[in-house]
């Protein structure tokens, strides 16, 4: 994968004197061509050896361009704060909008390189950190991100050679940290490592660009025409074909040939006393109490996620929870249409900011699942963009599992009959006007639509580590206990043990 980039590589110069400033105003225009489209976002990692000159790029990078409209952002190895998030939680956070350019110098490759080149039982670990990067990418770029990886490269003896150079020089003695020293020690692995990394995510949609850092030069100008000829490419795309090609879609679920769906499968006839409700709640809040307060939670996060019908119950239910939590340990997002900035980043962006970390709660008062539910049913996007959507949230819930998060989902289900004496009774009630708009009547009328879209979504989405809980909501007082039993029950089996224990 490196041969090429170490046989020394020079520009004199005379060349880049005369070259540079032709490839500066260029990148310029392309710059803000893209800023002024704001069809996409530009994404540039910057990885590779010590010593290879990947500061000096970037600085060069920005510098012919307008800083302004780049976010340069460097990562390091994470921060205790951060192990209390989900790996991919910080690079989430610095996405840039469409228009912009984000630069990661350091990215979502270091963390495994270097765990595998220091760990050297972790090769398990290391390919399924790479197949979820090939998944985030892919998802990246399915969303309209155009991705440019560069990794700069020294050999061995070029390495050795520039450490030497810097340490000799008292104004650049102290670049050289003992890490870094330690490191060199560790070369050869870390360029197996390094290796495999490339070869094995060098995806059509983001292939990486290796370039020999030796001579300052030759890196600029390589680095710079690459992301010129990149932009290019992307403006000559006609308009219609700016999304990348995506695989066919998995066959729609048949209607099963009775009829019969999910949703009307529910038994909508169990009730509950108001005296054993109360009696009920005030047991199961006490249990979640102590749930939330385990010490165990503080290696652990929650998210619950509340999906349903309009006034099915979400927010009362949602209420019953936070009643029993610490005010300064949870927040509660109610998900609405995006807004603008939401629109000009990948869908999942907006989600991915709530994450609680560890020690925390979010609760979802409607969520990710807007793609395959409202945006499927009212033709918001695509139905290659929902049609993909299924496994991207599959992969996006297993992510946060894995980094310790319980996620409990739930789906509060009412019959078409209950819905309308809801409404009616909003109406009729002068406090609870603002329950009820023209919307919700809109929607009502698409329920013949939003059933089988339900079905397919808690189908395809229902996972080992994400079930899918439906609650027959007819009754208030029963689906609240019900939520609330089966969201202590979930906690203690990730706990390990019930709360009191």
């Amino acid at each position: 994968m490196f041969e090429s980039a170490e046989i020394g590589h020079q520009i004199d110069k005379k060349t880049f004197k005369r070259e540079a400033p032709v490839l500066r105003a260029a990148l310029l225009e392309a710059q803000y061509r893209l800023l002024h489209e704001a069809r996409t976002a530009v994404v540039i990692l910057v990885n590779g050896v010590d010593g290879a000159g990947r500061g000096e790029t970037v600085n060069v990078l920005n510098e012919w361009m307008d800083p302004r409209h780049i976010r340069t952002e460097a990562f390091g190895p994470m921060t205790e704060a951060e192990r209390k998030h989900p790996e991919m939680w910080r690079f989430w956070n610095v996405l840039p909008p469409k228009g912009h350019i984000g630069i990661l110098f350091g990215s979502w490759y270091t963390d495994p390189i270097v765990a595998l080149t220091r760990e050297h039982d972790a090769h398990d670990r290391f390919v399924h950190r790479l197949e979820r990067i090939r998944q985030f990418e892919r998802m990246l770029a399915a969303e309209g991100v155009v991705l440019v990886k560069f990794w700069f490269h020294l050999s061995k003896k070029a390495a050795k050679a520039r450490m030497k150079e810097l340490e000799a020089d008292p104004k650049t003695a102290w670049r050289v940290t003992p890490q870094e020293k330690e490191d060199l020690k560790q070369y050869d692995d870390f360029i197996r490592a390094s290796d495999e990394a490339l070869r094995k995510t060098s995806l059509g949609e983001a292939p990486w660009l290796v370039v020999e850092g030796g001579d300052a030069n030759y890196r600029y100008l390589t680095a710079g025409r690459h992301l010129l000829r990149v932009l290019e490419q992307h403006f000559e795309q006609p308009v219609d074909r700016r999304k990348p090609h995506r695989p066919p879609l998995s066959a729609p679920l048949d209607v099963p040939i009775d009829r019969r769906s999910l949703l009307a499968a529910q038994d909508y006839t169990r009730r509950l006393s108001r005296k054993h409700y109360e009696d009920e709640l005030e047991t199961l809040q006490g249990r979640l109490n102590l749930l939330s307060r385990n010490p165990r939670m503080q290696d652990r996060a929650l998210v619950v996620v509340f999906e349903g019908m309009d006034a099915a119950g979400k927010g009362s239910t949602i209420r019953r929870i936070t009643q029993a939590l610490d005010a300064r340990f949870y927040r509660v997002v109610p998900v609405a249409a995006p807004n603008e900035n939401e629109r000009a980043q990948p869908y999942l962006w907006r989600f991915w900011r709530y994450i609680p970390r560890h020690g925390r709660a979010v609760v979802f008062d409607r969520s990710w699942y807007g793609r395959v539910l409202v945006e499927r049913v009212e033709g918001f996007c695509s139905e290659a963009d929902w049609g993909r959507a299924y496994g991207e949230i599959n992969e996006y819930e297993e992510e946060l599992t894995e980094a310790g998060v319980v996620i409990v989902k739930f789906w509060l289900a009412i019959t078409p009959g209950e819905q309308l004496r809801r409404f009616q009774e909003r109406q009729d009630t002068p406090h609870k006007h603002y329950k009820i708009t023209d919307e919700d009547w809109r929607n009502r009328d698409k329920w013949p639509q939003y059933e089988p879209a339900v079905g397919d979504m808690i189908d395809r989405t229902s996972t080992q580590v994400a079930p899918w809980h439906v609650v027959a909501s007819d009754d208030k007082l029963w689906a609240r206990i019900e939520v609330l039993r089966t969201l202590c029950e979930r906690l203690e089996a990730a706990l390990g043990h019930p709360a009191g224990a």
